[in-house]
């Protein structure tokens, strides 16, 4: 996550507990028309912290990744999930096509795996979280938002 202008922090999961640790802090701070960015090489775990966020939103359906469709929704929990899967498009003006700002700034949360690849069309403000693969089960996360740049002082 090479921002600037982020403000973030690193957290070492040792094991999947952790991983489902930082899914349910994701969950319990979300609030509808939040954006959670996920980032990582292939097979790093963006599905998988997915699905611990919507286990701790209260979704009971299995969660799989959208590949294919791009977008899947879940229903069913203290709100809903709008789960995208943007690795298939070609670039990010098909987000438009998509109708993504229905789902950016709409009644639930919004997880976008390969966000990357879309950062044009990101929120300002969603919460980006890049995953690196540290072992089997071991993931090193970098959790992280925009900075508010400080007020000038006037002389």
């Amino acid at each position: 996550m090479a921002r600037s202008d982020m403000c973030f922090e690193k957290m070492i999961a040792e094991n999947l507990k952790d991983t489902e640790a930082l899914g349910k802090r994701l969950a319990r701070d979300a609030k509808p028309g939040d954006v959670i960015a996920l980032t990582g090489d292939l097979g790093a775990g963006k599905t998988t912290l997915t699905r611990y966020i919507a286990a701790a939103l209260g979704i009971k359906e299995n969660i799989t990744s959208p590949t294919f469709s791009i977008i899947k929704e879940y229903r069913g929990g203290r709100m809903p999930l709008y789960h995208f899967d943007v690795y298939r498009l070609s670039d990010s003006e098909e987000m438009f096509e998509l109708g993504h700002e229905e789902y950016f700034y709409g009644e639930g949360l919004t997880v976008v795996e390969w966000a990357d690849l879309v950062e044009d069309v990101m929120p300002r403000d969603c919460r980006w979280v890049d995953i690196e693969y540290a072992g089997e089960d071991k993931r090193i996360y970098t959790v992280g938002h925009r900075c508010e740049a400080p007020m000038e002082q006037e002389e």
